[in-house]
């Protein structure tokens, strides 16, 4: 690794950070991953995972992309369940959100701009 260049496994890299690979959060010495721009979570959900009460942001956007699985997502501005590869949700700021893994399920969660 260098401070501009990193390769490596999201599963692995995202293990003690509760799958987030980049963000303001991420250690300086971690290089390229440690950004204030942007977050970029990779997470394995098991079947019944869910985030029961609502998480608000007021000043992010975010976008949640299925890699595998059925995933459940309601917001204060719609619902989806997303089950084809690809599938995905996104809201602007202001927009509260909960969500469930209806099976075991991989998403790819990217948020903007990272806070601190």
């Amino acid at each position: 690794m260098t401070a501009n260049w990193q390769a490596g496994n999201a599963n692995e890299d995202g293990a003690v950070t509760r799958g987030w690979l980049v963000g303001h959060f991420i250690d300086p010495s971690e290089g390229v991953r440690s950004q204030k721009d942007v977050e970029v979570k990779w997470f394995n959900h098991p079947a019944g995972d869910k985030r029961v009460e609502w998480t608000s942001d007021d000043q992010r956007t975010t976008l949640v992309l299925l890699v595998q699985g059925n995933f459940r997502v309601d917001t204060t501005e719609g619902n989806t369940t997303m089950t084809r590869p690809g599938d995905y949700v996104m809201w602007g700021a202001g927009v509260d959100h909960s969500w469930e893994a209806l099976e075991d399920s991989t998403v790819l969660t990217v948020r903007w701009p990272s806070q601190t």
